[in-house]
């Protein structure tokens, strides 16, 4: 029961860091230099990195919900 805990929370780990990682580098084709003030990159960095994880964990969670959902499928029949 216990390795189960674990190894959910592996895949768990695993899968945000793979989503965070794509939305960053989908993020980075993106031209928003246009839209920075000047003076504000810095600012406009750490709200690249808040949309990344936001992104990044929601898409994630999407992703391990629909994979437990299709566990739990079994137990219909």
């Amino acid at each position: 029961m216990f390795q189960e805990v674990g190894t959910q929370a592996i895949v768990n780990i695993i899968s945000h860091f793979i989503f965070i990682i794509f939305t960053w580098r989908a993020l980075q084709s993106l031209r928003v230099d246009q839209l920075i003030k000047k003076h504000k990159v810095a600012e406009a960095r750490l709200l690249m990195v808040f949309l990344t994880i936001t992104i990044g964990s929601t898409v994630s969670h999407f992703f391990i919900d629909l994979m437990q959902w299709f566990q739990q499928l079994g137990y219909l029949f």
